[in-house]
């Protein structure tokens, strides 16, 4: 048979320890959630969402799919951006000005000078992917 060669694994830029991560997220609380709590009271609810969760199979089909509709318009994928939202008032499904996460790819023009930053990615034609859970991730 044909010889698989192993796909290497390389580490990402950026990957911290668990530690640090778990003092990131300790910090958002102290600093960060008794005002998006306080946002959240006011719509009549007792806490916002502050994280986003997606399956793996979602994350890589997003991927191919942000690939596959940037290559048809001449953008070259660099990587992606996450974004916090607010759903806006008449949202349904009790969203009504609660917090959201999405992600967006972002790149360049191929052949060309001209960027494709967070400021036009809604222009670009690529759907963000959104709709990732709140809360607990579902086992």
């Amino acid at each position: 048979g044909e010889d698989m060669a192993e796909p290497k694994i390389i580490k990402p830029k950026g990957v911290i320890a668990p530690g640090q991560a778990k003092k990131l997220n300790d910090n958002w609380t102290e600093y960060r959630a008794s005002y998006v709590d306080s946002a959240a009271k006011k719509q009549g609810r007792n806490k916002d969402d502050r994280s986003s969760w997606w399956s793996i199979d979602d994350i890589e089909n997003y991927i191919a799919y942000a690939k596959n509709q940037t290559d048809s318009l001449k953008y070259d994928i660099t990587g992606i951006r996450v974004y916090l939202g607010v759903y806006g008032k008449r949202q349904g499904e009790n969203n009504n000005g609660f917090s959201t996460m999405f992600i967006a790819p972002i790149g360049s023009k191929l052949n060309s000078e001209a960027g494709f930053s967070s400021s036009n990615f809604i222009q670009s034609g690529v759907g963000p992917l959104n709709r990732g859970s709140g809360g607990q991730e579902p086992y």
